[in-house]
């Protein structure tokens, strides 16, 4: 199977060689300062979780409220062949409201008296360098791959560390690869505390064509693991407004035997294949999800690369449906209200069962999760772009499936504005 993910790579690269792009982005440079923007996205977020039958070792249910500045500058590159540039990121998180027997959202630091802070930061920088369509980064990044993605979950999100090449010399082809020493947690700011030692990646995506694309991906995790990761995407227009989509994911993962505590190697295969409908303002999706393998009830894992990195359909709100052995089939509709005079208004709904799950307790563990999400996205005015989404999430397990959490409702409200600066 990794031989014909990589031959189907291969296979990409040379059908794409008569293809290159047709304009270097470094000859198109305007310069350091001429190219340069800033922009702080501003976000609020409340966050309530309601534990259920949670026994007496849990009787304390999250609730806290925060706001958020995210700030990023981006330079442009110096012109010649060769350009050079830098980046910056700024992360302030400020504690609007909670209390103890409330923390534990996720969303600020926990002090030694069980207290969120009041306020945490982060600042990181990166240089840069550009020849044609080539960029090279290095430094604190936020990254966005199937094998390694920080999560942008809570009020910050997490920062890795690191150098990553990004190539688009070829049209419709981009190459990936990198090499990361650490990644901080979105309520921490000291230096790497996921606990990251290294990791390798590498892979790429293609166009074949504007209706089919496809991805493979692979990394090394230090003293934890080896994934590999395939991706297939397919559009098939019915008509002007009806549309078809398949959307295939798999995951291989094999686990060192410092990363089980078993004493052997551990491996697990999950995959996902979504098929989505569209006509006109609706759209009705359907997934199913199995996961093969894993050790001690744990299926496929995930973390120490990024809190993101999991692009399976049945990663949802709550739970990931990933334990052991686990299968999940979901059903999903989407309404976007433009075609009836309300453009910027967007409902969601969807539903995920789970069976089969190896857990510590048992062999036939269930979980279901419902949820639903309303948003708005003001399209004119001064408040442009200001985004107001309000997520509503119940979940139930048999005992504990998901990270041996208990069943749960739960609301998030996220109140988002961006701001160009430059």
């Amino acid at each position: 199977m990794q031989v014909m993910k990589w031959s189907a790579l291969a296979l990409a690269v040379t059908a794409a060689t008569t293809q290159l792009a047709s304009a270097s982005a470094q000859s198109e440079s305007n310069g350091f300062v001429e190219d340069s923007s800033l922009n702080v996205l501003s976000r609020n977020l409340y966050f309530y979780r309601d534990f259920r039958n949670a026994g007496p070792d849990r009787d304390d249910d999250p609730q806290e409220w925060g706001q958020g500045f995210i700030t990023t500058f981006e330079s442009g590159f110096t012109e010649g062949t060769v350009g050079f540039g830098v980046d910056a990121i700024g992360l302030l998180g400020l504690k609007l409201d909670s209390g103890k027997g409330r923390s534990g959202s996720g969303l600020f630091p926990t002090g030694s008296d069980g207290r969120s802070q009041d306020d945490y930061s982060e600042a990181g920088g990166a240089v840069k360098l550009r020849v044609s369509n080539t960029v090279l980064k290095y430094g604190d990044q936020f990254t966005a791959l199937p094998v390694l993605s920080t999560d942008d979950s809570r009020l910050l999100p997490e920062v890795a560390e690191g150098f990553m090449v990004t190539s688009s010399e070829i049209e419709g082809l981009e190459l990936n690869a990198g090499h990361f020493t650490a990644i901080n947690a979105q309520d921490q700011t000291y230096h790497d505390s996921l606990g990251l030692k290294g990791a390798d990646v590498f892979g790429g995506s293609y166009s074949f064509t504007d209706n089919l694309s496809a991805s493979l991906y692979y990394s090394d995790v230090e003293d934890s693991f080896e994934k590999y990761y395939g991706n297939l995407n397919y559009t098939y227009g019915i008509s002007d407004n009806q549309s078809l989509n398949f959307d295939f994911n798999i995951y291989q993962t094999d686990y060192d035997k410092e990363y089980t505590d078993t004493g052997s190697d551990e491996d697990n295969t999950i995959w996902s294949l979504a098929a989505a409908y569209n006509i006109g303002a609706h759209t009705f999706t359907a997934a199913y999800q199995k996961s093969i393998g894993g050790f001690d009830g744990t299926g496929y894992d995930y973390g120490v690369d990024g809190g993101g990195t999991v692009w399976l359909a049945n990663s949802i709100q709550r739970s990931d449906f990933n334990a052991e052995d686990e299968k999940s089939w979901q059903v999903r509709y989407d309404l976007d209200f433009t075609e009836f005079g309300v453009p910027g208004l967007a409902f969601m709904t969807r539903y995920v069962s789970g069976s089969d799950a190896k857990t510590a307790t048992t062999d036939d563990g269930k979980e279901w999760e419902r949820n639903v999400q309303i948003g708005y996205t003001v399209q004119e005015g001064a408040a442009k772009d200001l985004n107001v989404r309000v997520r509503q999430a119940t979940y139930r397990s048999s005992d504990g499936v998901y990270y041996g959490a208990p069943s749960s409702d739960e609301v998030r409200v996220i109140i988002e504005y961006p701001l160009s600066i430059l």
